[in-house]
């Protein structure tokens, strides 16, 4: 009997890096998004986050957020992007830095045509992004590293003659805050002029949200919290907070259930968005 020759179908790899410590934390915003892109009336539409979701194929049962802490998530990524739509209005071929960009897709969603992006993360990340969301284009820029070491500074400073952005969506809170503020007074002198925008949560929410990770397996943990938006200013000369946006500003419907906690400054200032502006230009 003749061995039978015929070659089997090879099957795609499957994305299977291991995230481990912050790094696992982009699995609970990545699967936030793409549940509510599912919604008729989502927040906001990410068909990226679901098609990333389906190609994994593995398990998020255990980061699945419930409640006032799902909508909040979405909430914080529908301001961020504002924020970064508004910036790129009023600057033109501006540059935007978003550290920690995980398997995030806010370039697609706020591309102006004309923007520079660098999208920042940890080596493993990007190779994860690279698997499952592509590679660099002409405007869109991957970089290996982390926001707290210099590699990357000399990539993006031969653009330091127009505006640059620097966002940080749940990430300097995983810091502790000598490395933040050394980051923050580091960008104001590489870059013045510069905008920041970040979110920040009190040390009471620290406490709580800790208490959470814990519960849900994640490995990582937060460490650096804000009282106040106006803090960061005492950091350094220059350094000026623009605007700060808490989750019950806005009257969205489906936290209706929750907009008791706005009259309790504990919980109703507990996580905000803070925009800053870091010197002057020269």
């Amino acid at each position: 009997m003749k061995a039978n020759k015929k070659k089997e179908a090879k099957m795609p790899e499957k994305p299977t890096q291991r995230l481990d410590g912050i790094s696992e934390t982009l699995l609970i915003t990545l699967y936030a998004r793409a549940k509510e892109s599912k919604r008729p009336d989502g927040l906001i539409k990410d068909k990226k986050a679901v098609e990333i979701i389906r190609k994994m194929e593995r398990d998020f049962s255990h980061l699945r957020l419930h409640g006032h802490d799902e909508v909040a998530v979405i909430l914080r990524m529908r301001q961020f992007d504002r924020f970064a739509e508004n910036f790129l209005a009023r600057n033109p071929e501006a540059i935007v830095v978003h550290f920690g960009c995980g398997l995030d897709t806010r370039f697609e969603r706020v591309d102006d045509g004309q923007v520079e992006w660098f999208d920042l993360d940890l080596s493993e990340v990007i190779a994860l992004r690279q698997k499952l969301i592509g590679k660099e284009g002409e405007r869109y820029h991957l970089v290996s590293g982390s926001a707290f070491e210099d590699a990357w500074l000399e990539m993006v400073g031969q653009y330091k003659n127009r505006s640059f952005l620097f966002i940080a969506e749940g990430v300097f809170p995983y810091f502790e805050e000598r490395l933040v503020k050394a980051l923050i007074l580091k960008l104001r002198e590489r870059f013045p002029g510069s905008e920041l925008v970040c979110d920040a949560h009190t040390p009471f929410v620290i406490r709580t949200d800790n208490l959470q990770l814990a519960l849900s397996g994640v490995k990582a943990r937060l460490k650096w919290g804000l009282k106040h938006g106006r803090d960061v200013e005492q950091w350094g000369e220059g350094i000026t907070m623009l605007e700060e946006w808490f989750y019950f500003d806005d009257p969205e419907p489906r936290m209706a259930a929750y907009r008791w906690m706005r009259l309790i400054p504990l919980l109703g200032k507990s996580t905000g968005i803070f925009h800053y502006r870091l010197g002057a230009r020269p």
